[in-house]
């Protein structure tokens, strides 16, 4: 079953039990997922799905970071809520360990030698590594690890 099938299903399960705020994200997900269909005149495969999900997985991190930082814890718990339901779609992360292996190899392979190969270098990671590491981590690690070659 495809990962779009899969949100649908999900989303025809919340209406039935009532999961007015798990209903609520699917839907907001859903109708991205369409919205990138339609404007794209494509039908989105899984991994183009997982895209789309990461892309509100780090618009929820921002915005919970933002209202912590005003006070509003309220808001705050609604953007972890939808975090936790998106958070559902998403591959097995990696271990710290894993990651760091595939930084190394991806050097490695793109025979790197400073910070101004980082670009080789995450073009390699990026296909690899995209939603199953967190990007801004990988990049830090890519930077540590080009500095000292």
């Amino acid at each position: 079953m495809s990962l779009k099938a899969q949100i649908s299903d999900d989303m025809k399960n919340a209406m039935r039990a009532k999961e007015a705020g798990k209903l609520a994200t699917i839907r907001l997900l859903l109708a991205e997922i369409k919205r990138r269909e339609v404007d794209e005149q494509i039908e989105l495969n899984d991994d183009q799905v997982i895209a789309v999900v990461e892309k509100m997985i780090k618009q929820r991190k921002d915005s919970i970071t933002q209202f912590e930082a005003g006070g509003r814890a309220d808001l705050a718990d609604i953007e972890k809520a939808e975090l936790a339901v998106l958070s559902a779609y998403m591959p097995a992360g990696l271990s710290d360990d894993e990651v760091a292996a595939e930084v190394k190899a991806a050097v490695a392979e793109s025979s790197a030698a400073g910070p101004q190969d980082m670009g080789k270098v995450m073009a390699i990671l990026k296909p690899k590594l995209a939603g199953r590491a967190d990007m801004t981590a990988v990049s830090g690690l890519v930077k540590k690890a080009l500095s000292g070659a």
